[in-house]
This record gives structure tokens, C-alpha cells and sequence, in this order.
């Protein structure tokens, strides 16, 4: 079963097409991380999920249920969310955050247990207005995860986070996963999704360009990789140009002992390698760099910028 389905989703602010036939599918168990553009429709999507905005056309269905508000009561007690923007209580501690969180959802959690699990045991009796940006975040983080929810979303997660709270972040999707929940994970930090996702999902202009793993996405996007060659001594002029003459070859640089190749197209690195041993080029080590989540994203996004320098606009807000 699907745990998330957007069927033809529209959703227009006066003029503005916010979502323009947005359609997707999250399957159970999936952690799928959600990237675009500021003003793509990413918050959009949320709130649509979320039922806090309805749609102006198409379908959208959580954990196999129609989302509608005379219903959604009966999804959301499956679903944990993480919401960017967040507010807490500032005299309420922290355990009493989440002990009203435990009695919300009649579930039979230990506050201890979770706060330790994102990293603030010892600080469950502090005021939450006492914590910095990042314990918050913890703590709203920990309320997400009240009920062993089915469906947890998460909306910029790693926001206001020290490298530790990051990594415990991380540490905790992976975990959620691990028992079959499904994660919907939307972040900027790229390094984050790229991190812990299944499959990646890129909107634009209200619609979705991309669906892929990373490495689907780095496939199909032509997206140029680095191969490092160490050698024996100096590469010979001839064996360079010989790669240089491979298709798909887009620039050979070399230094001492080392050949650097950029790859594009179908280019094997075996084909590279094959032809400096062939030149009689004694390889001795290499490593390939493929392009990062960052790169990608930049390839499926950068036509924004340019679309509206060329009509003379903004972006507009999602």
C-alpha cells in the first residue's frame, strides 16, 4: 500500500498556481526526501497533506485514506509531524511537552525514553523557553514520534542543529525505517537527504520534474562524474589525448602522478583506464567522485534562474 498518493493535485492562490497537476506516490516503509526551489510548492505540499489546505483539484490520500477533514482526524493520529515554524510552550518542561503529546494520541510512551532518544535526557524538567533552537527542534522531534506513528513528516529536521543533533536526527529516521515507518523528509540541507533517503522527489513551479533514487537521478541528469588516477611517474602527452579522445571525455588534467578525468555521457572508467594502460601508463590506484545530491539539484533547478532573467521577474512564493 502507498503510504502517500497525490493524484492531478492543484492548488492556485488567486493567480498564482502554487501546484499545477501534482502528482506522486511514497510507497510503506519508504524514506523519501522532498527538495526544490524556494517558492517550488514544497510548503504547499505539506499543508496539503497535512489537510491545514485543501486542494482545488485532484485527489490526495494518507496511509490508504481519503484526505478530508470531516476524516483526517482518524489519519493523523497515524501520522507524526515535524512542521518548520514550530512554536512551543515556554513555561511547559519538556516532559510535559511530551506527556500532552502521549495523551493526545492515548499512547503509552515514556517521556524519559524519548527525550533520551533525541538527545535531551537530563533536560526533560527544563522550561522548553530555556532551550536553544536546536533543543527545540529535538523536542518537537521527539513529540513526532508519540505513538509509533506509521507516516512521520518531517519539514526541515535538521534546522537549528549542532553535527551531533544532526546525526542523531539521522540516526532516528533510519531507526523509524527500520520498523516500517514511512518518512517524508523535506529538507535544504542536501547532505541530510542524501544521507538517509530511498528515493528523492524534486518539485518546481508547482510541478514535479524529477522521481528517483539518487543514483537514478544522477543517471538520467548526465551529470558528470571525477576519476582520480594515481600513476607511475608522468603520464605521456599521447596517453592523455588518447582519453581525451574517448566520447563522453569532457576535460583530462594531469600533475605529477596524477590524472584527473571528467566523465559525461556513457563513458565507462574502465574505458579510461584501458586506454592509459594501453599507452603504457602503469595505473596504480584509482577513486571515482560522483556528482552529489547538491549537483543534481542544481541540474534540475538552475533553468528557474534563468527563465526569469530572461522575462525580466521574480520568483513568486509558494
Amino acid at each position: 500500500m502507498a503510504a502517500i498518493e497525490l493524484d492531478g493535485v492543484t492548488k492556485r492562490y488567486g493567480t498564482l498556481r502554487a501546484l499545477d497537476d501534482l502528482s506522486l506516490t511514497v510507497e510503506e516503509g519508504e524514506v523519501f526526501g522532498f527538495l526544490g526551489p524556494n517558492g517550488a510548492g514544497k510548503s504547499t505540499t505539506i499543508n496539503v497533506l497535512l489537510d491545514f489546505v485543501r486542494p482545488d483539484a485532484g485527489e490526495v490520500r494518507l496511509l490508504g485514506e481519503p484526505v478530508r477533514r470531516e476524516e483526517s482526524a482518524r489519519v493523523r493520529e497515524r501520522v507524526g509531524v515535524l512542521p518548520e515554524g514550530f512554536g512551543v510552550y515556554d513555561r511547559l518542561s519538556g516532559r510535559k511537552h511530551l506527556a500532552f503529546a502521549i495523551d493526545s494520541k492515548d499512547a503509552a510512551d515514556d517521556p524519559d525514553a524519548l527525550l533520551e532518544r533525541v538527545g535531551l535526557a537530563g533536560d526533560g524538567d527544563r522550561p522548553a523557553g530555556d532551550y536553544s533552537r536546536g533543543m527545540k527542534q529535538r523536542l518537537v522531534l521527539a513529540m513526532a514520534l508519540v505513538g509509533e506513528p506509521d507516516l512521520l513528516v518531517l519539514d526541515e529536521p535538521s534546522t537549528g542543529l549542532d553535527p551531533n543533533g544532526a546525526r542523531r536526527m539521522r540516526e532516528v529516521v533510519r531507526e523509524e525505517a527500520a520498523r516500517g515507518a514511512t518518512v517524508f523528509f523535506s529538507s535544504h540541507i542536501l547532505g541530510q537527504v542524501e544521507a538517509v533517503c530511498d528515493r528523492v522527489g524534486i518539485i518546481r513551479d508547482g510541478e514535479m520534474i524529477a522521481v528517483d533514487s539518487v543514483e537514478g537521478l544522477r543517471a538520467a541528469s548526465g551529470a558528470e562524474s571525477v576519476l582520480e588516477v594515481s600513476v607511475a611517474g608522468e603520464a605521456p602527452e599521447a596517453a592523455l589525448s588518447s582519453v581525451r579522445d574517448l566520447d563522453g571525455v569532457s576535460e583530462v588534467r594531469a600533475a605529477g602522478g596524477q590524472v584527473t578525468v571528467t566523465l559525461g555521457g556513457d563513458v565507462r572508467k574502465t574505458d579510461v583506464l584501458n586506454e592509459l594502460e594501453s599507452a603504457g601508463v602503469e595505473v596504480v590506484d584509482f577513486e571515482t567522485r560522483e556528482a552529489s545530491l547538491e549537483d543534481l539539484f542544481t541540474a534540475y533547478t538552475e533553468g528557474d534562474e534563468a527563465d526569469e532573467e530572461a522575462a525580466g521577474t521574480g520568483g513568486e512564493p509558494a
